[in-house]
């Protein structure tokens, strides 16, 4: 599967430069969803190279491909090149075209996964480089309800990722570095991830947009996709079928303040949220024993102290700064975001990421987008007093973690409607900090600044 996917890649790239003139300039005003995610949307109006059959009754498929090739030839472990894919199978389905029922719709989606990832075995970091890394399975994702009232209130229930839909800012799309969908202020410190790809979870959402220039989210889920235990959350929920529903719960609520938010505006648009959330379990203290010892001292035993919940509180700033024309899509927007935990029980106690996005600023090229954006990722003060007082006993030589910055550019050409080709570039000052957790294997361990190259192509089917 792995030698057929990756042919399949490189024959996508070349054949799409050599079809590039041939593409199609229809501009579509209305924004598709970010594969690396896997949502796909009733609001779609095409699934991409190929025609939706079935859309008069309601019923719409959609297959994604997303393959890449990405390296690092500077920094990490060690240095390295992986070929990864992922095929996202998604049926949405509007029940009131198909049997009547008033505002209801159902989606569910399959991701086949090949490939193992780059930050997993070779650079080490806390911002995932790919937002389609995992380890290789086939895996059912996300798979629910959604039933709305007066075009106000929406409630979502069934296996959900909180990735589509909090935290989230309009010009991260093109970005393929995974913290610009769910960012490390979240995935690091979340149980298993928390509710991203690839691991979802089952849990209820509740939407109401109030005005035109206003609207709240609120969420409930089983705080751990994969449930309790040592290994990969991956491998503990290899096929997504766990359904957990007795783990401590994950809250998250959003309030969103929106200007110049139609179409018909004068104005340009932007966006504002503030939001947060709250985990119901049990969290180890990063630096202090059961016995109130370092984790460092051999006679801590080496079990952590537990501390009752968790939380986070988060800020999202988007604006669009130039508008082509009156195509309301097309143009520049800026994205701003920043979040805090408290630092005796997460690894990340600050993350902050900021961009800018270009899209279809040529005629020519009405699609293509191309950004430019960086983050960075603070490690908490208790995780670097731990880290010192390794150092007290093993020497000076002994690193400490102190943060991860993350650079990076991407450019997204379109072949043709559904089809893109994404050459980018990462740079990643301080993998995991700098250095190894201490308390996992390969302890004590430097990690350089990594430079990345990737090219990834995106078939919508």
């Amino acid at each position: 599967m792995r030698v057929v996917s990756f042919a399949l890649t490189m024959w996508l790239a070349a054949a799409g430069l050599a079809l590039a003139q041939e593409s199609d300039k229809k501009t579509d005003d209305l924004k598709p969803a970010d594969p690396d995610t896997g949502e796909s949307t009733v609001e779609e109006s095409t699934l991409g190279l190929l025609p939706n059959p079935f859309e008069k009754q309601g019923v719409k498929f959609a297959i994604t491909y997303i393959g890449e090739v990405i390296g690092n030839p500077t920094g990490g472990q060690k240095q390295s090149a992986v070929y990864e894919d992922r095929i996202n199978f998604a049926i949405d389905v509007d029940l009131q075209k198909l049997v009547g029922l008033r505002n209801l719709t159902f989606h569910a989606n399959v991701f086949q996964i090949d490939g193992g990832g780059l930050s997993r075995g070779d650079l080490l970091n806390y911002m995932v480089a790919s937002g389609i890394e995992a380890l290789p399975t086939t895996r059912l994702y996300e798979i629910w309800f959604e039933q709305k009232w007066a075009d106000k209130f929406a409630l979502r229930a069934g296996q959900l990722a909180a990735d589509t839909e909090f935290m989230t800012a309009k010009y991260t799309d093109v970005f393929t570095n995974a913290s610009l969908g769910w960012p490390a202020g979240l995935s690091v410190n979340m149980p298993s991830g928390g509710p991203s790809p690839p691991l979802a979870t089952m849990g209820a959402r509740l939407r109401a947009d109030l005005s035109d220039n206003f609207s709240l989210i609120g969420a409930v889920f089983d705080g751990n996709a994969a449930g309790p235990g040592p290994d990969d959350p991956q491998l503990r929920d290899r096929y997504g079928v766990n359904f957990r529903v007795n783990d401590p719960p994950l809250v998250l609520g959003e309030a969103q303040f929106l200007w110049n938010a139609k179409k018909g505006d004068p104005g340009l648009a932007g966006k504002f949220k503030v939001g947060g959330w709250r985990h119901f379990g049990d969290f180890s203290d990063e630096r202090l024993s059961i016995s109130g010892l370092s984790l460092a001292n051999p006679a801590s035993g080496g079990m952590p102290a537990m501390l009752f919940g968790d939380f986070g509180v988060y800020s999202v700033f988007e604006q669009k700064l130039y508008r082509v024309g009156r195509d309301y899509d097309r143009g520049i927007g800026i994205f701003l975001r920043s979040s805090y935990s408290p630092p005796d029980r997460n690894i990340i106690a600050f993350y902050a990421d900021g961009g800018v996005e270009f899209i279809g600023l040529s005629d020519q090229r009405p699609k293509d987008k191309f950004g430019l954006a960086a983050a960075y990722a603070q490690v908490s003060p208790w995780a670097r007093a731990l880290d010192f007082d390794f150092r007290q006993l093993a020497g000076p030589s002994w690193p400490v973690r102190s943060f991860e910055s993350l650079f990076t550019a991407v450019y997204q050409y379109e072949i043709r409607d559904g089809w893109t080709l994404q050459p980018n570039f990462q740079y990643i000052i301080h993998p995991g900090g700098g250095a190894t957790n201490p308390l996992q294997p390969g302890a004590g361990r430097a990690l350089g600044n990594a430079a990345v190259f990737g090219l990834r192509t995106v078939v919508k089917f």
